[in-house]
């Protein structure tokens, strides 16, 4: 008489375990498909990309800026100490939010590659060794794919209501902070901020400097 009230018993146990099972998964399902039938747009969450500024879809309006680094290992222990104070001074007037951001992207040593072996018909045996050997280094580096360029950015956000000027003035005093911390800075336009997008979402995307937004993020509608 046990051993069938024991099968009873597992069986309840183990049909109740699959009503769990299955209620809880039927969300989960749900929630895939709604990001199956979402567009580019909304996954993002970008609406537009116009002029400086790259507006969200849940009402905030971004703007970038590019800040351009310096190698510290050609300064002096006395000059970076000095170039740390006039940033700290420059940049403790500061009383809005930004956020940094650094990415890498890879770059086309192929130019350079190009130029090194145009010098060797010229050169005489000991500059064509040294030349060969450049140039076989820079294709190991072009090969293993560690190529790569940092590029540091700050971003600043509003509410779209709250307009285009007062946000496009905050990142052109930012800008002339750094510049007067003797440090190279811009606010990015439109096929600028298109760049940083594909840098962002593709790492392995390599950008020319003047490629047009059109021919590089495409546009989805809804069907």
């Amino acid at each position: 008489m046990l051993l069938p009230i024991v099968i009873l018993l597992l069986c309840l146990v183990g049909g109740g375990a699959v009503l769990l099972y299955l209620k809880s998964s039927k969300p989960k399902s749900r929630e895939q498909a709604n990001l199956s039938g979402q567009t580019a747009q909304q996954f993002v969450n970008v609406e537009d990309i116009r002029g400086n500024f790259l507006s969200t879809q849940d009402g905030w309006l971004l703007c970038y800026l590019r800040i351009f680094p310096i190698s510290l290992d050609l300064l002096s222990a006395s000059e970076k100490k000095m170039l740390i104070q006039k940033l700290t001074a420059e940049l403790s007037s500061i009383r809005f939010p930004f956020k940094f951001l650094a990415v890498s992207r890879p770059v086309d040593i192929s130019p350079i590659i190009s130029e090194l072996a145009s010098a060797l018909p010229t050169a005489d045996p000991k500059q064509k060794e040294l030349l060969r050997q450049e140039i076989a280094e820079m294709n190991n580096l072009a090969l293993s794919g560690e190529v790569v360029e940092r590029q540091f950015y700050l971003i600043l956000w509003q509410r779209q209501e709250n307009g285009e000027r007062d946000l496009l003035e905050k990142a052109k005093r930012l800008v002339q902070h750094f510049e007067d911390g003797q440090v190279q800075a811009h606010v990015l336009k439109q096929h600028e901020i298109v760049q940083l997008c594909n840098l962002v979402n593709n790492p392995a995307y390599t950008h020319l400097e003047d490629a047009e937004a059109k021919a590089t993020i495409p546009f989805l509608r809804e069907v």
